[in-house]
């Protein structure tokens, strides 16, 4: 009798749940700035008029989580700093540069692209210091930057 079992093809998705220190302005920073789309929310008809608490935002096939930190009561948290600070996230695309092109159109400050790893780069953080890279696969030379093609 065998006890092993296979696990690995159950496991569908990895989604990264954020701690937020303001809700209205995190989601309003990925889905009206990184293009980011709500499709689950949890409002708490408890506090005031219904205030949003957690979201689930999705792009593409990416996705990832945002619930604000109750600062008062007995959950509450108070983070020393910026609860982002040492949180990477990759999202591996098909073209990073258009990404690149449409952030920066939306005001969003993008990190200039370049190659790394055979891959186009450019991040940026969030209000609270998560770091959000964007990347594709070039065949252009490591370390090659950006630059906006001539009008």
């Amino acid at each position: 009798m065998s006890l092993t079992t296979k696990t690995g093809s159950n496991v569908k998705q990895a989604v990264p749940f954020f701690a937020v220190s303001n809700i209205e302005a995190s989601a309003h920073y990925y889905v009206d700035g990184l293009g980011f789309e709500m499709t689950r929310q949890w409002i708490d008809p408890e506090i005031g008029e219904g205030k949003l608490r957690w979201c689930w935002l999705q792009r593409g096939g990416a996705a990832l989580m945002l619930q604000e930190f109750p600062t008062a009561g007995h959950d509450s948290w108070t983070p020393e700093g910026k609860v982002g600070e040492g949180v990477s996230i990759y999202f591996i695309c098909d073209d990073a540069l258009a990404i690149y092109r449409e952030l920066t159109a939306r005001g969003i400050p993008a990190a200039k692209p370049f190659v790394g790893n055979g891959m186009w780069v450019t991040s940026l953080s969030d209000p609270d210091g998560y770091r959000l890279a964007f990347e594709s696969a070039t065949d252009a030379p490591e370390e090659t930057e950006y630059s906006e093609p001539d009008d």
